[in-house]
């Protein structure tokens, strides 16, 4: 009998990944990664001059987990311009481990916010103080409402402060909230400052190429995620606050390849890399979380393949449990 493959929407995806269970899968993901037990190889990139256009390819294996696949996502700048269309598309494949039969393929577009957002989660369960109730959130684009939520699922928040260059994109993401039923109450903050004197937990996920607020606003016990300046060039948070806080991410090698907001406080002699550690190894208990409730503490994650992987293989067992997608005979 030939393999049969599960395709599953971002419907299917939505229903049969809860961000709960998806901040659980990137835990682990990111547990076995520190520990040596994923495989992970550099995403190869091909890009399209005539297009502007970028296409990543990004494999990993999760030795513990048996989960094995492959995300690929595209980058098309001018896709909304020319066709109506999204800039961005992916799609994530897994395989049987132990077989390499395929067993799925699914929208990676909806995948890839939710388990960005989910990464926040984790870090948040393990860096901000337990009795954290206020979040500021910086941005309002389509990872915005996956990082209020994953915040929402692991602290008792009850105020949500939105800062972003346009109000009318902000009261789109106040929407939004609405209607994904996050408990808080959401407003617009009016200004950075304004924000970060109530906030205790911090989520940035924009392109910015310079810092989105000061220092000196930074309360003591913040918990801070970044999710945005994903190259050298970009950074959303000030090297002299990333110099007194305790830093994270998700893996040491993409973060210096990519993370901008290190990169910058590492040359400007603001960050010693030897003093940043994985998230990972504070999920499995091998390097400390907090130290106590006046801590700065920032998560710096570019986003890795283990967590797409990870999040797929819950997907997966959840649409066969509940009956979801649809099947495909490959022979």
């Amino acid at each position: 009998m030939g393999a049969i493959m599960l395709i599953l929407s971002a419907a299917d995806v939505r229903r049969a990944a809860p961000m709960p269970a998806a901040i659980d899968a990137v835990a682990s993901a990111f547990a076995q990664l520190s520990a040596g037990l994923a495989a992970v190889p550099l995403r190869v990139p091909i890009g399209q001059a005539q297009y502007d256009s970028h296409t990543f390819f990004m494999p990993a294996l999760l030795a513990e987990s048996g989960a094995l696949g492959l995300k690929v996502v595209s980058v098309f700048p001018h896709n909304q311009e020319c066709y109506d269309l999204p800039s961005i598309h992916a799609l994530v494949m897994l395989f049987d481990a132990g077989t390499g039969v395929p067993l799925a393929a699914m929208d990676g577009t909806y995948l890839t916010a939710l388990r960005t957002g989910a990464s926040a989660g984790v870090a948040t369960r393990v860096l901000a103080r337990p009795d954290a109730r206020v979040l500021a959130m910086f941005g309002a684009g389509a990872q915005a409402p996956y990082q209020v939520q994953a915040v929402c699922a692991v602290r008792p928040i009850e105020r949500v402060v939105v800062v972003n260059r346009s109000r009318a994109r902000a009261e789109q993401l106040l929407g939004t909230l609405h209607s994904l039923g996050i408990p808080a109450d959401c407003t617009i903050a009016d200004s950075a400052r304004a924000a970060l004197a109530e906030a205790d937990v911090v989520c940035c996920a924009t392109s910015a190429p310079t810092p989105l607020f000061d220092d000196a606003d930074v309360r003591p016990g913040t918990h801070i995620n970044g999710v945005g300046a994903y190259t050298p060039a970009l950074a959303e948070v000030p090297p002299a606050t990333i110099a007194r806080a305790y830093v994270a991410v998700d893996q040491q090698a993409a973060a210096w390849a990519e993370a901008g907001d290190l990169i910058q406080a590492r040359d400007a002699g603001a960050l010693d890399a030897a003093r940043v550690v994985e998230i990972g190894a504070i999920v499995a208990g091998l390097v400390p979380g907090r130290r106590d409730d006046a801590q700065i503490t920032f998560f710096k994650s570019v986003g890795n393949a283990v967590q797409d992987v990870a999040v797929g293989q819950l997907a997966l067992s959840e649409a066969r449990r509940l009956g979801l997608g649809t099947e495909v005979a490959l022979a």
